[in-house]
């Protein structure tokens, strides 16, 4: 097989520049079993290449490379244009070859000291170098590149440009709290509290209105990024609504605010038909309300009457009222997987399995999608505020489908089911919602329950989990 032509070859590589970090990796994943023979070996050698470009860039610009995401035209959050980073990147290679060279020869010395497992040198100051000329690049040179980054950030938003040089000048700040970052979220305390100060004061000393930036630079790099609130209260020793809410960083917490109205809403819009995968990914909503309303509590010291902790409270109440909507409904959609059907009058009425027809899919699916966000939720029910309705709702339905399992059992063993086959389908329906609201036991029990009675004679039925 012919290989591709040189003019083939620099559209691949315009291609693979502009293409995003993640589609890069994937791409070098999907070549890597490529041989040196083939007609690819020349894109995998590309792909490669710029892969390891992309991992030096991004260790250089670590502490700003989290920001640069899509288009850059968030407005609730500080980002630019990820096109920006690689026209910088592209651009310090014509405008500081030196620099550039020197902090990729010491991410080699990194690398190599590793390999020979010995103590790596610490490159910090040759990547620093780096984020300097980077800022001084951005706001005289001439280069094409970074004269089109600059251009793209003022149109990603006003004073775009401005506030990703200013990003620069205190990423030397940013990248000495991030080895650190880990044990100032999870150890909180006056030690840990007074490195973080320090690293504050450091980052405003650049610049008195570095104080939000520096936030929004640390908030970037935790996963979820609203945890940065616990560094806020450090440095501010817990500070009070009002305080906070009047500094230039109150729009952090409110950020959060907004995120918990937009995800009640969505919790409100589940749908019911999309299985179990909406069910759950409602049910993680939940859960990631309830966090996000205790670490407000539990960072900022709040009033229930007014301000901000009126609009919280507010948010646990409407939680607690669109859970137990959703869970309320969970009595009539058992009552659409597991039909049962009414017979005579007055004193003589009495219910049944209603087993002339396999199960509705659709009224499985919906009922499934239920189950599946009331599991999600079981383990938030008691900080969320809806506890007791998430108890009664499963011992509610539990002893519903243990009721039908009887029935539909005895309706079996008594020869009154029509087909013991749909009869079967009912009974997986059955052990699929004991796995939900019990365990597995419990639904194993009622699929032993239902091999042994609907296998015809001399036959053993399976029931699959």
């Amino acid at each position: 097989m012919a290989a591709l032509s040189d003019r083939k070859i620099e559209i691949v590589r315009t291609l693979v520049e502009t293409a995003p970090d993640k589609v890069v990796g994937g791409l070098q994943r999907a070549l890597a079993e490529t041989g040196g023979d083939t007609v690819l070996a020349r894109i995998k050698e590309l792909v490669d290449g710029e892969a390891r470009d992309r991992m030096l860039r991004n260790a250089i610009f670590q502490p700003i490379a989290p920001l640069c995401v899509g288009d850059g035209s968030d407005k609730r959050r500080l980002v630019f244009p990820a096109r920006a980073l690689t026209l910088l990147w592209r651009g310090l290679k014509t405008y500081a070859p030196g620099p550039v060279e020197a902090a990729t020869a010491a991410a080699a010395g990194v690398v190599k000291a590793i390999a020979k497992e010995q103590r790596p040198p610490d490159p910090t100051k040759a990547f620093d170098a780096v984020i300097a000329v980077a800022a001084e690049g951005l706001r005289s040179s001439d280069v094409r590149d970074l004269r089109s980054a600059v251009e793209l950030c003022d149109r990603a938003r006003p004073g775009g440009a401005d506030a990703f040089i200013a990003c620069l000048q205190i990423a030397p700040v940013v990248r000495l709290t991030l080895p650190r970052l880990a044990e100032w979220l999870a150890q909180p305390g006056e030690d840990t509290a007074a490195a973080a100060r320090l690293a504050y004061k450091d980052a405003v000393a650049i610049a008195e209105d570095a104080g939000p930036r520096f936030f929004e630079m640390l908030a970037a790099q935790l996963t979820p990024p609203w945890m940065v609130l616990r560094l806020i209260s450090a440095i501010m020793d817990k500070p009070t609504e009002r305080y906070l809410s009047e500094s230039e960083l109150g729009g952090f917490p409110e950020r959060v605010m907004d995120e918990i109205d937009e995800s009640l809403t969505a919790i409100a819009r589940m749908d019911l038909d999309g299985g179990a995968p909406s069910g759950r990914a409602a049910g993680r909503t939940v859960a990631l309300i309830t966090q996000q309303t205790f670490e407000l509590e539990g960072c900022i010291e709040l009033t229930r009457d007014h301000g901000w902790g009126h609009r919280i409270m507010g948010e646990k109440k409407a939680l607690a009222e669109v859970v137990e909507g959703r869970l309320r409904e969970g009595e009539k959609l058992v009552g659409a997987a597991l039909p049962i059907q009414t017979f005579g009058f007055g004193r003589n009425r009495r219910s049944a399995p209603k087993l002339d027809s396999p199960p509705d899919p659709k009224a499985v699916v919906r009922l499934m999608t239920l189950l599946h966000f009331a599991s999600e939720i079981r383990l938030c029910a008691n900080y969320g505020g809806f506890s007791a309705m998430h108890a009664k709702v499963v011992e509610k339905l539990g002893g519903l489908v243990d009721h039908y399992v009887d029935e539909v059992l005895a309706d079996v063993r008594n020869g009154d089911a029509p087909d013991p086959v749909i009869a079967h389908g009912y009974l997986r329906v059955a052990a699929e919602v004991n796995a939900l609201i019990r365990d597995d036991k419990a639904a194993e029990l009622v699929r032993r329950r239902a091999a042994a009675a609907c296998a015809p004679p001399g036959n053993v039925v399976t029931i699959d989990a």
